[in-house]
This record gives C-alpha cells, sequence and structure tokens, in this order.
C-alpha cells in the first residue's frame, strides 16, 4: 500500500513540484496540498497522513509553532523542507529537536541532473520517515575518569544519518568533557554542518566545531565533518590531525563515514572506538568492519532505538560491531570500555 504523503508549503509553485515528484513513485501517494498549517490541521483529520512534507516559513503559523503543536498532540513523522540560509539552517536544528525525522534543503530549479538528484533524496527520505520512531536521550554519565594515556593516543570515531542529529547529540550529553578527541560525519549539506557543530557545542561538555582541515585532534573536542568535504585523521607524532578532502562521493554521500571509518582504521587501529548510530543505506559498514579487524572496538545502536535502522544493521551483518546497544546506553559503554584500557 502506498505510502501517503501531505505537503505543506505555502509556495503553489513548491507544492507542484513536490507533488510531482513525490507522487511519481509507484510506493507514494500525496494525498494532499496544504498553503499553511491552518489548512493542513484540517486535512490531516480527514486524510490521515502516514507523512508530512512541512516548511519552516508560512503564514498564519510558523512551521516550528505547527510541528511543536503536532508533536505533542498527533505525532506524525515530518520531513522538513528547509531553506539554505544561515538562519534556515538554525531553524532546521530547532525542528529536528521538536521531533522532525529528517530535512531537505529546497530544490535548485534550474538544473534537471540536481533536480533528478534531489528527487530521489527526498524519496528516500520519506520512506525512511514512514518507518521512523523517536529516540530518548540518555542521562550523563557517571563513573572514575578517563586516564591521561587514554585521553591522548585513544580516538572516538561516530557516524550517522537519518535521526543522525540527535543521536549525536545524545551520546555527546552523555559524555564528560575530559574524553579523547571525537571525530564524526553526520550526513548533511554544506549549510548545516555549522549550525549544527554551534548547537553541539552549546549542549555539550566537550567542544564542538566544524573542521576546516589540518586541526590536532584534541581531548575533549569533537571535530565535525563540513557538508562539502569527507573528513579523514591522519597520524602526526604521538596524536593525530584532520584532514578535508574534496574526492568523489561515496555511497552517494560527501562526506561520507566509510572515508572516515577507513582512515581511522589506517591510522588510529587499534585506539580508536568506532560508533555507528541511526541512518538508512549502507554508508559506514565496510570502513568500520576495517576498523575491527585493525583492532578497533566498534557499537552500533540497536534496532529499537533507532530513527531508521539501515547503518547498524549493515554494520552488523557485514561482522563489523563487537556490541550492540540502546542510544541511551552508547556514551556509557563507550567509556566502560576506555576505562577497560583493553
Amino acid at each position: 500500500m502506498p505510502i501517503k504523503v501531505l505537503i505543506i508549503a505555502d509556495s503553489a509553485l513548491m507544492r507542484t513540484v513536490l507533488t510531482e515528484i513525490i507522487g511519481g513513485a509507484p510506493d507514494l501517494h500525496v494525498v494532499g496540498a496544504a498553503p499553511d498549517p491552518i489548512v493542513a490541521r484540517e486535512m490531516i483529520g480527514a486524510l490521515s497522513p502516514d507523512v508530512l512534507t512541512l516548511d519552516i516559513e508560512m503564514p498564519k503559523m510558523n512551521g516550528l509553532e505547527f510541528l511543536d503543536r503536532l508533536m505533542r498532540l498527533r505525532p506524525i513523522p515530518v520531513v522538513m523542507i528547509s531553506s539554505l540560509t544561515k538562519r534556515g539552517s538554525e531553524a532546521t536544528m530547532l525542528a529536528l529537536e521538536l521531533g522532525a525525522v529528517d530535512f531537505i534543503a529546497k530544490p535548485t530549479m534550474g538544473s534537471t541532473s540536481l533536480l533528478a538528484n534531489y528527487a530521489d533524496d527526498i524519496r528516500d527520505k520519506i520512506r525512511a520517515a514512514h518507518g521512523a520512531h523517536l529516540t530518548t536521550a540518555p542521562a550523563r554519565a557517571t563513573g572514575a575518569p578517563l586516564s591521561s594515556r587514554v585521553l591522548d593516543e585513544r580516538l572516538i570515531a561516530i557516524g550517522a544519518s537519518t535521526g543522525g542529529t540527535e543521536a549525536i547529540k545524545a551520546v555527546l550529553h552523555g559524555l564528560p568533557q575530559e574524553v579523547p578527541g571525537i571525530v564524526i560525519v553526520q550526513h548533511m549539506p554544506e549549510s548545516f554542518t555549522a549550525s549544527f557543530a554551534s548547537r553541539l557545542d552549546s549542549l555539550s561538555r566537550v567542544t564542538v566545531i566544524e573542521s576546516k582541515g589540518g586541526e590536532r585532534i584534541q581531548p575533549g573536542h569533537a571535530y565535525l565533518a563540513p557538508g562539502h568535504s569527507h573528513l579523514l585523521v591522519k597520524r602526526s607524532g604521538a596524536g593525530y590531525v584532520t584532514e578535508l578532502s574534496q574526492g568523489e562521493p561515496v555511497n552517494r554521500h560527501r562526506p561520507a563515514v566509510d572515508v572516515l571509518f577507513r582512515s581511522v582504521a589506517q591510522h588510529a587501529r587499534g585506539n580508536a572506538v568506532g560508533v555507528i548510530l541511526t541512518g538508512m543505506g549502507k554508508d559506514g559498514a565496510l570502513g568500520m568492519l576495517e576498523m575491527r579487524k585493525a583492532g578497533a572496538w566498534n557499537i552500533g545502536q540497536d534496532q529499537a532505538s533507532c530513527v531508521v535502522y539501515g547503518m547498524p544493521r549493515e554494520a552488523a551483518q557485514v561482522g563489523a560491531l563487537d556490541e550492540v546497544a540502546p542510544l541511551t546506553q552508547l556514551a556509557e559503554r563507550v567509556l566502560q570500555r576506555l576505562r577497560s584500557g583493553a
């Protein structure tokens, strides 16, 4: 049975474009297109859609206000349609915190090839949203502090996609300030990663920055891949440095989790801890397998706590994981592993 989609956007052109794109897939069916949240509220009651696409800037009621009310009164999976502006990226981060499953930037109308890629992306995101569920943030981890040797020698590598913005926030929330350096890839357009890093920094005890390349990886710091480049780590003396690459997309993504994990396997080997979180697709699975073969210890988010159980499932299937745990336990399990000195 096709997934029923309701489009909410004030632009008639955007409603037309999205209707054509979404309706062009045999497994998706557009049940309606609302020009504002007031009309959408009535259509939701009448049409019972499975997934909503929601613009942020709209008349009568802001998209964020509507999303907040929706998630409290009648939760439905939502994919946000976001502008590429700084204001749009900050609003998108808030929308994800309010319960939106994922987001996609507004399409570029001038290029047929870009529009085709956009069509594939939004259809995939709607399909993923249909089977999504919300996650719960963990409590702060407690326990003995990590030794200076562990802080200096070890490295934590995290990869995520759909649902990953909140999952990464949850993991970082659970970590103390005294933790080995962290490198992160989250599938996200380049206009959004700076806002995401800033948001994580404001909510975490570790310092979070968008990587510019060439940073010496320090304890208590996390380095997020910018949306335009792959993030890699390289050995530098007794420590590690970040490196950015404009190489071709891997698994349709740049930044790609596989690229990061493979560099960690090569340069950190048994000093690395790998964490793979919610996301659709298989990015990260083979790179994580290389990490494990090189001596790293890897953990994956379990199915029940994933928004989309894709990337962790693929990692488990290829034998890349040492352990699986709920999102609420991931930070504590990583710390336990680091404390064990194994």
